[in-house]
């Protein structure tokens, strides 16, 4: 069965903007329309820096790290090649229930559309484009607006379904939360983990287990100050003045560097390795967190429509609704006394990603970054065969000392260690999302999953799925590392300046005593 559709500039108004990465913008349907209903279209943005066709989506270096999957060499436009890529690499991994690798593809040069049932071809108009980027204007972050635009010269969108909402013909008008939660990588990686990788690609013999010594230490993940067990992070080619990335997470020390560059107001109390800690308690604590400074990292929505948190890439706008008025929306959802409605929900999201357990699957693909991006960066010169400035920069003592067998290993070895390291990538900039939908007394049948809140004695449907599954362009290592670099300079001065004056009212109290 084929049907053709078409989507013009009067189409436009029943796209509304939902929010936006770096590459992409994705609009959310408040139409009727059968075909869009329940859906998302994602569009591709076009840098304002970079003169249109000048970049290739897939170059010959990419095509080597992705040589082994022939789905994606074939693709013939970068958004089917993404496509593939969540199909062939991620979903495997993180599993097909929690996964939509994109329900339709649009294609503007080709006409065609493929979707799970019939052949449905589609044409986006350039007007419908150029309207849809007028329409959102007023929502987007400034930044976000001076960085890029739509573009509209794309011949392929993406459609997808929109996971913050169950299927009409389930929820039959009944509401629906859900809550997106930015999730960022646990990197608790054991020395043992790091070793059997070594050993995984041949590398093992020529890197001395004497810089490999696991040193114990509480592993039940940072609060506060006080560290509880296992082991920490040790990689040799991580460089010793950076040896405070094996002690606190990279979210906590970038947090630091974008109060420096003034993309936020205050500091967030989240802790991500609450979140992967697996301990209930730790979990709720990392969600309250979250609630409480959302900044982008963490958005509700009610019936589709964002109701909490930041709107789309800005860092600290929010949000839509906050105290009285989002206890107040509760209400369809969460039977609890006010004041009481809020705390009811955040436990639910939180017994949610305990019960679920896909935060489990998503740690093991973040553990595919075992060399450090300071690892990874000697593997990528030798990839693009270019001279490699971060030895330059570093001299030909310390190079040599710490980096000479990165760069001695077959190319197969360190094309392993890019992917790998860019699979990682992908993973730590995924978002969550979860949605719930109250069940009705007596329904067993439902093909959704169930989680129980024992404070207000009701039952929920939910789903869970990650979002923002894209593949990382080959060129974005170098961006990595100096944005490691940045980030580990800035905290680091930052906890000199803190101590400074510590030790300069010691010295004081010590020369007025003596």
């Amino acid at each position: 069965m084929e049907m053709e559709v078409a989507l013009h500039k009067n189409d436009a108004p029943h796209w509304v903007y939902r929010g936006e990465g770096a590459v992409n913008l994705v609009l959310a349907y408040n139409g009727s329309s059968p075909l869009f209903v329940g859906k998302v279209l994602r569009i591709q943005k076009a840098s304002r820096k970079v003169a249109p066709g000048s970049e290739q989506w897939l170059n010959g270096h990419e095509r080597l790290i992705w040589k082994d999957n022939p789905d994606i060499l074939s693709s013939p436009s970068k958004e089917i090649a993404q496509q593939m890529f969540v199909q062939n690499v991620m979903t495997p991994r993180l599993g097909s229930q929690h996964i939509d690798a994109g329900v339709c593809l649009f294609s503007f040069a080709t006409i065609h559309l493929w979707c799970h049932l019939l052949d449905i071809r589609v044409l986006v108009s350039r007007e419908f484009l150029e309207s849809v980027e007028k329409n959102v204007l007023c929502q987007r972050p400034a930044w976000r607006i001076e960085a890029a635009k739509v573009n509209t010269n794309c011949d392929y969108a993406l459609l997808l379904s929109d996971h913050s909402v169950f299927p009409h013909s389930f929820v039959k008008g009944e509401p629906c939360i859900s809550v997106e939660i930015k999730v960022f990588p646990s990197l608790l990686i054991s020395s043992f983990h790091f070793i059997s990788s070594l050993q995984s690609i041949n590398l093992f013999s020529s890197l001395q287990t004497s810089y490999f010594t696991p040193l114990p230490i509480d592993f039940t993940f940072f609060s506060g100050k006080q560290p509880k067990c296992g082991f920490l992070p040790f990689s040799r080619f991580i460089a010793e003045g950076n040896a405070i990335k094996k002690r606190v997470t990279r979210f906590r020390m970038h947090q630091i560097l974008k109060l420096h560059q003034q993309e936020i107001a205050q500091i967030s109390e989240y802790e991500p390795l609450d979140l992967f800690s697996g301990s209930k308690e730790k979990m709720h604590k990392a969600v309250k967190a979250l609630f409480t400074t959302p900044q982008n990292n963490f958005r509700v929505f009610l019936n589709g429509s964002l109701i909490y948190g930041g709107l789309g890439g800005g860092t600290d706008s929010t949000s839509f609704m906050v105290g009285e008025a989002f206890e107040d929306v509760l209400k369809c959802v969460i039977q609890a006394e006010v004041g009481m409605r809020v705390e009811s929900f955040l436990h639910l999201v939180s017994e949610t990603v305990s019960k679920s357990g896909v935060l489990d699957r998503l740690l093991e693909v973040q553990k595919l970054d075992t060399f450090d991006i300071e690892g990874a960066i000697h593997a990528y010169y030798d990839i693009v065969s270019e001279p490699c400035t971060v030895c330059r920069d570093l001299g030909e003592d310390i190079a040599s000392h710490r980096y000479t067998s990165l760069h001695s290993i077959p190319s197969d070895e360190s094309l392993k260690i890019v992917r790998d390291y860019l699979i990682a990538a992908t993973a730590k900039d995924c978002s969550l999302m979860i949605s719930f939908a109250p069940r009705k007394d007596g329904n067993s049948a439902s093909p959704y999953s169930n989680v129980y809140l024992a404070s207000t004695d009701q039952s929920f449907d939910y789903k869970a799925y990650f979002i923002d599954l894209d593949m990382k362009p080959l060129k974005k290592m170098q961006y990595y590392y100096e944005l490691d670099q940045k980030i580990v300079s800035c905290y680091t001065q930052m906890m000199k300046t803190k101590h400074q004056p510590e030790k300069a009212a010691s010295s004081g109290a010590y020369e007025t005593t003596s």
